[in-house]
């Protein structure tokens, strides 16, 4: 069997139990398992695969029919275009973030940073990558995912702080930017997510309460007091929260409070200032 004939077989295997993009995954896949990247593959998939390249290409290829996300079986997610570290304990990374990050960098230059929520520490440790923080924290509550954080923090050499915390709990500086991808999923809308995120992600990283504001409710509240006088807060937010969380923010005493959306023109990002002291 030859290299093309290994992934085609592997493309209709995942196809014939529906999992999404199953010729992108198929083609992961097979770098993963064969230790090879696409340009390799294109110049020699004539080849002839070894029976040990071909067992194990059909061993990650089970596991991702599975509904094992891919992932978790890879063990890495690019964002920002920096590889990350990933598994069960923490959100899979979404080009979506990618916003978030894009707007915050702008506020973040030699200032001090918050990311709460960080998980894989994804949005901080790229923003520290993008431009020059004084100080940066990372906080979560599972220790689970302040591990993983951490280990990317190394691959970083990065100086970002992790913090054990429930939200603002254990938090004592202030900061001029918070950056926050929380929760944010309603409740009744976690059993219809797709199997790869409703079993296998952390679905404390998932569930924003009965209307999915949760999260949003505390951090605007509590994060009055660890912002500087005309510091900033970041949120990403879900397609359909814009206005409702922009409204939250200006209740608070938010100002300038924005909406920015994705690239498929959908509301995926809030901003807004703390007044300044005169």
């Amino acid at each position: 069997m030859t290299v093309e004939e290994l992934v085609r077989k592997g493309i209709k295997e995942l196809e014939s139990v529906s999992v999404p993009e199953a010729q992108t995954n198929a083609m992961y896949l097979l770098e993963y398992a064969l230790h090879i990247n696409r340009m390799e593959y294109l110049l020699d998939k004539q080849r002839k695969v070894s029976k040990e390249e071909e067992e194990k290409y059909g061993s990650v290829i089970a596991t991702r029919k599975s509904r094992i996300p891919l992932q978790h079986i890879t063990g890495e997610q690019e964002f920002m275009g920096y590889p990350f570290l990933v598994n069960e304990h923490v959100l899979i990374p979404r080009q979506d973030t990618e916003i978030l990050v894009e707007e915050a960098v702008k506020l973040a230059n030699g200032k001090r940073i918050l990311d709460m929520c960080t998980g894989s520490g994804c949005i901080i440790l790229s923003m520290e990558q993008l431009c020059e923080p004084q100080y940066a924290m990372g906080v979560d509550i599972s220790k689970d995912a302040l591990a993983v954080a951490r280990e990317n923090g190394k691959r970083f050499d990065s100086k970002v702080n992790w913090l054990q915390s429930d939200l603002f709990d254990k938090v004592t500086e202030k900061f001029d930017v918070i950056v926050s991808n929380p929760p944010y999923i309603e409740k009744d809308e976690i059993p219809k997510l797709m199997e790869e995120v409703r079993c296998h992600e952390p679905n404390l990283a998932l569930d924003g309460g009965e209307d999915g504001l949760d999260f949003y409710r505390r951090i605007i509240t509590e994060s009055r007091q660890y912002l500087e006088s005309g510091g900033y807060l970041c949120f990403e937010i879900g397609y359909n929260q814009g206005e409702e969380v922009s409204s939250l923010m200006r209740e608070a005493g938010f100002l300038e409070c924005r909406v920015v959306k994705d690239l498929a023109g959908l509301d995926r990002v809030v901003i807004g200032q703390l007044p300044k002291k005169v």
